[in-house]
């Protein structure tokens, strides 16, 4: 299914260009939006337009948000989004937040405010768009010299322990330094005295993860991130971060979105004489007696065990200042200072990096 129709609409100089006009934004893999550049996003959601620039050939294109219906955000730190949130109600935009909460403190990892802060902002977050709407990810999974298996066990418990009944599910992802030219980079360049993970610490630490769900009463669905491993006998599945049945538990009652998806919602026939009636089979329920069938497609132009629907993410790599140690999304860390120093002179360029 194809994420978006071309229109031609004027931008701010007069011209007219053709521009794309997704349904569904991803806000974003490449850099942390919500954290660093709200004000941005949301000007530019006002204006109608960004412009992105290709990460492979450098080509700028237009994305309109004339036909956006829903924005799935990513952030270590959502915060400046709260004061925001109100803005998409009026729109009739909704949203879920995949929110990384890790707890890398002790090692100096990443440049994120305090884990106490970060949790405070989850529930926030929850308060305002409902426990569904915020997803935990733990992501990833670093093995160090100074991170064991049974450290992390303890770093996933204590968090877990006070997100209990604010979610209902946590993603993760095993580090996998090797694929990754960037990360491993990041890590030698930063002296990280890293580990790669074996089979059977994925099995081992996949099973730790299960049994503590059930017996500390967390009830998350797991799931993992673009991870080739197949934990399933765990009760882990492979994720969906973008996640069309999600989207419609969301944003049901958005007619044109449900059209675009191709998704049918039912009524929940009334019981008979004869009992409760039976429904299909793969039948998800919604509020108010109705019902749907999942439709969620996979994204072809994705990792191969990715199972993210098509979404057009908006942002752009080399632009984010968490200054993470294992990074895929910056090259260095001195082109995402370069770049966010850019975006502060120029705040409401239609790009994100100020030109």
């Amino acid at each position: 299914m194809a994420n978006w129709i071309k229109i031609e609409r004027p931008i701010e100089n007069g011209s007219v260009v053709s521009m794309q006009a997704p349904h569904i934004i991803s806000a974003s893999r490449s850099t942390d939006i919500p954290a660093f550049y709200a004000d941005w996003f949301f000007l530019r959601l006002k204006k109608g337009y960004s412009v992105w620039t290709n990460p492979f050939n450098g080509v700028k294109s237009y994305v309109s948000y004339e036909n956006t219906h829903f924005i799935v955000f990513w952030s270590k730190n959502p915060r400046p989004l709260l004061p925001y949130l109100q803005l998409l109600k009026e729109r009739n935009i909704k949203c879920y937040v995949q929110y990384t909460l890790n707890d890398y403190e002790q090692e100096k990892l990443e440049k994120v405010p305090s884990l106490a802060t970060r949790i405070e902002t989850f529930k926030l977050l929850v308060d305002q768009l409902g426990k569904g709407a915020v997803i935990w990810r733990f992501d990833p999974m670093i093995l160090t010299d100074d991170i064991s298996v049974d450290d992390l066990y303890r770093k996933v418990q204590n968090i877990g322990d006070q997100l209990k009944d604010y979610t209902e599910k946590l993603v993760f992802s095993y580090a996998d330094i090797a694929m990754y030219k960037k990360v491993k980079h990041n890590f030698e360049v930063n002296g990280i005295p890293y580990h790669e993970w074996e089979i059977d610490q994925m099995e081992e630490f996949a099973d730790m993860l299960s049994t503590m769900n059930r017996e500390r009463g967390w009830n998350f669905q797991l799931a993992t991130c673009g991870e080739k491993i197949d934990i399933s006998k765990y009760g882990i599945q492979h994720n969906r971060c973008i996640d069309g049945d999600l989207i419609t538990r969301l944003a049901w009652d958005d007619k044109e979105l449900m059209e675009f998806m191709k998704v049918k919602i039912e009524d929940v026939p009334a019981p008979t004489l004869f009992g409760e009636p039976e429904l299909p089979e793969g039948v998800i329920l919604l509020p108010h007696n109705h019902y749907f069938i999942s439709k969620h497609k996979k994204d072809q132009g994705q990792r191969p065990f990715c199972e993210c629907m098509a979404s057009k993410d908006i942002g752009e790599y080399n632009t984010c200042p968490h200054l993470c140690e294992y990074c895929y999304a910056n090259t260095t860390k001195q082109l995402a200072i370069e770049n966010w120093q850019r975006h502060q002179q120029n705040k409401f360029s239609d790009t994100i990096i100020g030109k």
